[in-house]
């Protein structure tokens, strides 16, 4: 096979998974079994002395104000059949004055023809907070002529560089190499005036890796943990298709529980020296899950799941557009709860932790942790 032709293949291979993937959580049991958030609880305030229809779910981050403390999570693009759903998810941002991410845009660095597939994106959100996405091999690969590429792609107001090597390890056709990705990442957040945020894709950051990622100058850590989605349980599906035993039984063996819950991330990531914003994702699932992030030092929630299982039934706006609505108003309710007028004052709400997550925390000495840092901020 000549050059051309294994670029050939390794471009359709790039943008035929895409579209695998997609329909896989779409159609597949791709979440986790275990909800790391029934393990808090936050403490319910009888006497609120707050109106409820006066709360205020405004959002800053990065400069940029949302109306609720939600992401659109990055999720699709790459494939043809992607440009329509991701159309749906900007229109909704837009809409609702939110944020979004689109998929890793390696296909359309591999393949020009599908750029047209994330762009959709800024033409139908002219307005909205848009961020790229690729993946830390990839900054190897491109370098920053490449980032700087994605970035000019959709006129993205930050970049994500997402971590998926758990996904990686399972897939046949993995990238594995690990070897040089913080000196690269490094370089992007010198050489990129953009905000640059890193996001793990389901199996969580802990303390010191977001210690490391603070250090080497990144603007936000997402926390990508686990509890949600599992995108190396999606691997089972495309090896069982394909008669791959050995990526079936290493997706069996580590798609469904290896990882940082996405509680504990949450935690061990706003615990670093000199904090900086903390996306919460992985598993959220309704506004109380988001009062939950918050409470244990998220400063904004991104979800991805909740939205796709909308445009399963009919492929509209509006579908996504009432899910969002739904969950800013079990979030009011959290609030009203617990006497929080605003986002912020969620980070002074007081939280139980029990069970597994609890007995981790404790292992790992972040429990105390979090008492002292809501303690120093009531005393603010």
């Amino acid at each position: 096979m000549d050059i051309n032709q294994n670029q050939n293949q390794n471009q359709n291979q790039t943008s035929r998974r895409k579209i695998e993937q997609l329909r896989i959580c779409m159609e597949k049991e791709v979440e986790v079994g275990e909800n790391c958030f029934t393990d808090v609880k936050l403490v319910h305030v009888a006497l609120p002395e707050i109106d409820k229809e006066a709360i205020d779910l405004k959002t800053e981050f990065f400069g940029y104000s949302f109306n609720y403390p939600i992401m659109i999570a990055a999720m699709t693009g790459g494939h043809p059949e992607t440009k329509r759903i991701n159309e749906i998810l900007a229109e909704s941002a837009r809409t609702l004055g939110i944020g979004i991410g689109v998929g890793s845009q390696r296909a359309a660095l591999e393949n020009s023809e599908h750029e047209d597939s994330f762009r959709v994106v800024r033409d139908t959100a002219p307005d909205s907070f848009i961020y790229a996405n690729l993946g830390a091999p990839q900054l190897k690969e491109y370098g920053i002529d490449g980032v700087e590429r994605v970035i000019e792609m959709i006129d993205a107001d930050a970049i994500a560089i997402h971590l998926n090597f758990l996904q990686e390890a399972i897939q046949p056709e993995g990238n594995t190499d690990a070897r040089g990705c913080l000196d690269a990442i490094k370089e992007v957040c010198t050489a990129i005036k953009k905000p640059v945020f890193v996001k793990e894709t389901g199996a969580g950051i802990s303390y010191a890796v977001a210690k490391k990622l603070h250090e080497l100058g990144v603007s936000a850590i997402d926390v990508g943990g686990l509890g949600g989605t599992s995108l190396a349980a999606a691997e089972i599906y495309r090896a069982r298709a394909e008669g791959d035993e050995l990526s079936e039984d290493l997706g069996i063996l580590f798609g469904w529980d290896w990882g940082i819950t996405t509680v504990e991330s949450i935690v061990e990531c706003s615990a670093i020296p000199f904090p900086i914003p903390v996306i919460a994702t992985g598993g959220i699932r309704n506004g109380l899950d988001i009062a939950k992030s918050m409470a244990l030092g998220a400063d904004i929630c991104s979800v991805a799941l909740p939205f796709l299982e909308p445009l399963m039934a009919r492929a509209h706006t509006d579908n996504v557009i009432k899910k969002i609505e739904k969950m800013g108003e079990e979030l009011k309710v959290a609030m009203f709860l617990t006497g929080c007028e605003t986002i912020t004052g969620l980070k002074e709400v007081e939280v139980t932790v029990s069970g597994k997550i609890r007995e981790i925390m404790e292992q790992r000495n972040f429990l105390e942790r979090v008492k002292r840092r809501k303690k120093t901020i009531s005393s603010l």
